[in-house]
């Protein structure tokens, strides 16, 4: 069996990672531009988010179909159930973040951009819907926050503290 998670898994991690960084950027620091430059920030989220969907159900497929490399040592049945919650959190928040998001933009009724592309609307603007969509997106992703710092602080843990392969599994091969 190996030891490290395919590289498309490697490379979907990842990939997901810096689209997150960059969604998170992008409505973080917007506040910090010009009021005429907050749309191009809201196109880079709202396209980063797309990403994230497309990845992350690619993601899941992927971990469908592929086993997981062990850990080793192995952890006790507790550690691995927690692990295995973890990631469940990471897949449920990362696909329905991006999923109330797209609805949100879909029922304000206006057009909007991802990728550069006007994005189909709703013929109405439905903005107590909006709100609601709005609401838990803007809840989601704070949690989102805690979810990635557990996750990250998780790995780091597993390998200074355990000193098991946890954090190396889904590392990028060396080259030669």
């Amino acid at each position: 069996m190996r030891s490290k998670y395919s590289g498309v898994q490697i490379a979907i991690h990842w990939l997901v990672f810096l689209l997150v960084v960059a969604a998170y950027c992008a409505m973080e620091f917007r506040g910090f531009a010009p009021r005429s430059y907050r749309p191009y920030f809201n196109i880079v989220h709202v396209s980063c988010g797309i990403s994230i969907l497309v990845l992350m159900v690619a993601r899941l497929l992927v971990r469908l179909k592929k086993t997981t490399p062990p850990i080793v040592p192995k952890p006790s049945a507790m550690m691995t159930g927690l692990a295995h919650l973890g990631h469940l959190v990471i897949y449920l928040l990362f696909i329905a973040l991006p999923i109330l998001g797209l609805l949100m933009m879909y029922n304000r009724g206006g057009p909007w951009i991802a990728f550069g592309i006007v994005m189909p609307h709703a013929a109405e603007a439905n903005f107590d819907l909006v709100d609601v969509f709005k609401e838990y997106h803007v809840l989601l992703a704070t949690l989102g926050y805690y979810v990635i710092g557990l996750h990250a602080a998780a790995a780091l843990v597993h390998h200074y503290f355990f000193k098991d392969n946890t954090l190396l599994r889904m590392m990028p091969k060396k080259r030669d």
